[in-house]
């Protein structure tokens, strides 16, 4: 176990450094940025996102009443009306008899139930992991395929968070973390399951990079 000094996030920006370089370097994701892969690359991007944020905005209603977790249920935040219009307009309207689970996102969502619907660490964890990548790399990556496959409109909502301002809601979100009253075991915990959030992101971005090789 990791010993706790300083502030939360400081921690949580030591123990995440190596897993964000390695999304970064993620051969799918530059391959989605510089337009390599085809549309339907992307599409099976948001296919995966969609079941894990089912998953995770799952965990969200069921932690609403703890005195921790429910201080991180930020409605505004919520990716899967989001993600479904994006899915209507990249798979069509039978978009969900059209998309399916890869192995590693099956995997994913399996940690999301075990560790964030009645753990106030593992839900902070998994929450923070996905939603604070959504608002610095994700806002990179959706600009891009943007770009990429010229996208008008429809197609990267999941991209957009409509009244929020990326920079302030994070600074404001470290702070938020900053002044949980969790103990040392408790926040080693946390950090223990964000570390595990993404080796598992990585790993199905993995699965992705070898679908679409």
């Amino acid at each position: 176990m990791s010993l706790i000094v300083g502030q939360l996030s400081d921690r949580l920006r030591e123990v995440t450094r190596e897993g964000r370089a390695v999304a970064q370097r993620s051969r799918f994701v530059d391959g989605l940025a510089t337009g390599r892969l085809p549309l339907a690359a992307y599409a099976e991007l948001a296919a995966q996102h969609w079941f894990v944020y089912e998953t995770l905005e799952l965990a969200a209603a069921a932690m609403t009443d703890d005195p921790i977790a429910r201080h991180f249920v930020y409605p505004e935040l919520f990716r899967i009306p989001a993600l479904e219009a994006d899915l209507r307009f990249l798979f069509g309207a039978r978009w969900q008899s059209r998309i399916s689970a890869l192995p590693a996102t099956t995997t994913y969502c399996t940690r999301i139930r075990s560790a964030a619907f009645d753990q106030a660490t593992g839900y902070v964890a998994h929450h923070c992991t996905r939603y604070l990548g959504d608002l610095s790399g994700g806002q990179w990556l959706g600009q891009k395929l943007v770009e990429a496959y010229r996208l008008d409109r429809q197609g990267y909502r999941f991209f957009v968070f409509e009244g929020v301002d990326p920079p302030l809601f994070r600074a404001r979100y470290r702070d938020q973390l900053n002044a949980v009253p969790w103990s040392r075991g408790e926040r080693n915990a946390f950090l223990d399951e964000v570390a595990a959030a993404y080796r598992l992101n990585i790993r199905l971005l993995g699965d992705l990079e070898e679908r679409w090789r």
